[in-house]
């Protein structure tokens, strides 16, 4: 019996090493989309704050959404500057993301980590992910908070 009990024990040992073995590499290997979630502050009546969580958890970003009736006290915990500001407020991997960001350059922002506060997609340009204008206008993504001062991450 007691031998029994000794490969039982041997037997779990190995597998829960191996467990362990194979686990690390597999989440050290993971894009920075699935170890980050997003946690989005917005109206619960805004279509295309909506329509930015879809565009997000499409990228494989795990979302957590907050419908507030007011968003702005988010905004001003977070550090957003007016100029910046837009409809919906997210937090991810300790920075703001503020607005129709593209998921890419969230995934950039987490990947790069630069010493910013975040980016922002200001206002509400047509053709920004969750609003889908399809217009051709162009836009920017601003990193905002960052050393040397705010500056052009991305244009579309």
């Amino acid at each position: 019996m007691t031998i029994r009990r000794s490969l039982r024990s041997a037997a779990a040992g190995l597998l829960a090493l191996g467990a362990v073995a194979f686990s690390v590499p597999l989440v050290a290997a993971m894009p920075a989309a699935a170890q980050e979630e997003v946690e989005v502050w917005k109206s619960p009546s805004c279509g295309c704050c909506a329509g930015w969580v879809r565009h997000m958890q499409s990228a494989g970003f795990s979302v957590k959404v907050h419908d507030v009736d007011d968003v702005q006290p988010m905004k001003e915990m977070a550090g957003v500057p007016d100029q910046y500001a837009s409809c919906h407020t997210a937090r991810v991997g300790g920075y703001t993301v503020e607005g129709h960001v593209p998921a890419s350059d969230v995934r950039r922002l987490l990947a790069e980590r630069p010493k910013a506060r975040g980016l922002s997609v200001p206002g509400m340009p047509a053709d920004a992910p969750g609003m889908d204008g399809r217009t051709g206008e162009p836009y920017a993504v601003v990193l905002f908070g960052a050393e040397g001062g705010d500056k052009v991450y991305a244009r579309y």
